[in-house]
């Protein structure tokens, strides 16, 4: 009776559990603050257009493809607001979303981003101009995230790895690192706490500002093609790659 009692409650709890995590609260903050210096281009890179629309509109459609429920907030320096807005009217892009200001560094604009977000859930964080993240990498960083607190995106190396010291250079074991991309999902409550501390150079991420509070970072597998486009050669695939019918 006592084994059969603890089965009932466990599937009890499973069936609660599961349906609050089937309804948890999801976000997105895309920070989008380039200036387009590395593009060679007088426009800032996520407002350049590939396959007919700006590369920042790319970025928030891959969400909604994700969950037509989610919650984006967009960061942007102030002075673009006005523009970004214009270009939406110009291409009928209504996606919902809501357009914030950012800060003088990354850390002060995904705080701007927080900051407006009142709700629970979990929130992913991620670059304007990775337009590419697959859905099925999108979902897998929010389950995890949700059962552990964070998710970190990032894919293993390719190339070999040296690095760099005062005589020279050693080789390292290009398996012991990866490359760390977006999104990285958090449990609300644990971002916010970790923004709350005083910024530091060290905190290139979201990931490393979690990990000064003592939490232990969960990697997820990413994906190639979840390419940050930063330069002109970058521009050239992620056109072929459109055409490809992705």
């Amino acid at each position: 009776m006592k084994t059969r009692w603890l089965f009932i409650r466990r599937v009890f709890c499973f069936c609660i559990f599961g349906l609050m995590s089937v309804n948890t609260q999801e976000y997105a903050i895309l920070v989008a603050g380039g200036s387009g210096t590395r593009m060679q281009s007088h426009l800032p890179k996520q407002f350049i257009s590939i396959g007919g629309w700006p590369i920042l509109m790319h970025t928030i459609q891959r969400f909604f493809s994700y969950n037509p429920q989610i919650k984006v907030v967009v960061v942007l320096p102030a002075d673009q607001i006005l523009f970004w807005k214009q270009l939406c009217t110009e291409n009928n892009f209504t996606l919902p979303h809501q357009v914030v200001a950012g800060g003088n560094s990354r850390f002060a604009s995904v705080n701007n981003g927080l900051a407006v977000i009142t709700g629970e859930g979990v929130v992913a964080v991620h670059d304007g101009v990775r337009p590419f993240a697959p859905v099925n990498i999108i979902n897998e960083a929010f389950a995890v995230a949700a059962q552990k607190g964070n998710a970190v995106v990032a894919v293993p190396l390719k190339e070999s790895i040296r690095k760099i010291t005062h005589d020279g250079s050693q080789a390292l074991d290009r398996d012991m690192y990866r490359l760390v991309q977006t999104p990285q999902c958090f449990q609300l409550s644990l971002l916010r706490q970790a923004y709350q501390l005083p910024e530091e150079a060290a905190f290139t991420d979201d990931a490393s500002v979690l990990e000064r509070l003592g939490e232990k970072i969960n990697l997820v597998p990413g994906a190639y093609e979840n390419l940050k486009i930063t330069t002109p050669e970058d521009l050239i695939w992620a056109e072929s790659f459109l055409q490809s019918g992705n």
